[in-house]
């Protein structure tokens, strides 16, 4: 709620005029979003506030992280409508009405999304904080360029941090993914 001082009214003819406060009820942006493959309608406060925060604090995706806050690091990646967005920095209201895939629509424990089963087979994973942008990174990488290079691969993941030092077991993976020797 806020409080609106616009409205001036005269008390009395000739008398001293005083504002007259109007309390208005604050109008909530509402979006809808279709998260990996489901409609929701989110309310939000502001309608820049970041996709990162809907999905997380809304509807409870946790796989997505925030890192940096910046769109630096890459543990926020989501993809949206096929592609790596950093969702740290996207206004919800951008995001609105577009495909949008996070680590949890991917695959299953039972049935892993490929990506995710060479990450599993490479032991690409030590932490784990890194993890979800890799992978969807990897997944938009290979979405586009089904037979990526390694060379692709690395400029793919070169905006992604592991403070681990697991590059080498996640270019490896990817490779795997691609169906290609990690030469």
């Amino acid at each position: 709620m806020y409080v609106d001082n616009a409205g001036w009214t005269p008390r009395r003819r000739g008398a001293m005029i005083f504002p007259r406060l109007l309390i208005r009820k604050a109008v909530m942006p509402s979006f809808e979003l279709r998260v990996n493959g489901s409609a929701q309608t989110i309310t939000v406060r502001d309608a820049n506030e970041p996709l990162l925060y809907v999905l997380r604090n809304k509807l409870r995706l946790t796989g997505v992280k925030f890192g940096c806050g910046l769109a630096q690091c890459g543990a926020c990646t989501v993809l949206i409508d096929g592609a790596p967005a950093r969702s740290c920095t996207l206004p919800v209201s951008m995001a609105a009405g577009r495909a949008i895939t996070t680590i949890e629509g991917l695959g299953s424990p039972d049935k892993p999304h490929p990506v995710q089963a060479a990450f599993i087979a490479e032991q690409a994973a030590q932490c784990g904080y890194c993890t979800n942008g890799m992978v969807m990174t990897a997944v938009g990488l290979l979405a586009a360029k089904p037979n990526a290079t390694i060379d692709e691969a690395k400029a793919a993941l070169a905006g992604n941090l592991c403070r681990c030092g697991t590059h080498q077991r996640i270019l490896r993976a990817v490779m795997r993914a691609a169906g290609r020797s990690p030469a």
